[in-house]
């Protein structure tokens, strides 16, 4: 079993391409990692209000890594020139995440963060 962290494209592409349900398959029997932000990403992008039914699903079904002083702190060092990038790369980090699951290409050329193998499909 797994531990993987789902940055916020690949959830975004996933749920916006209809996606979902197979790779939800794929994820089965894996431990899943979101930050915060994820959720607030997908409210935003998707317009929905909550309470909502569907995000209370999606946030029972993953593990949310906190943001604190200290991983924000971190973040704001780098790697990257993106804060968003650097708080998902962070909370992946802080959850001991095995693989990082995005789409976004400059991330993948990274290929490692500490540990964690960054990667666009399991």
């Amino acid at each position: 079993m797994a531990q993987i962290f789902l940055d916020s494209n690949f959830v975004i592409e996933t749920i916006g391409l209809r996606k979902s349900e197979k790779e939800s398959q794929n994820l089965k029997g894996h431990n899943a990692y979101v930050s915060p932000l994820t959720i607030h990403i997908i409210c935003y992008v998707f317009k929905i209000n909550v309470p909502s039914s569907v995000i209370t699903n999606f946030v029972n079904q993953v593990h949310i890594v906190g943001i604190t002083q200290k991983l924000l702190d971190l973040a704001l060092l780098g790697p990257t020139k993106d804060l968003e990038d650097n708080i998902q790369l962070h909370s992946a980090a802080e959850a001991e995440c095995d693989y990082f699951l995005t789409n976004d290409k400059n991330l993948l050329k990274i290929k490692f963060f500490g540990k964690t193998k960054i990667v666009n499909g399991i």
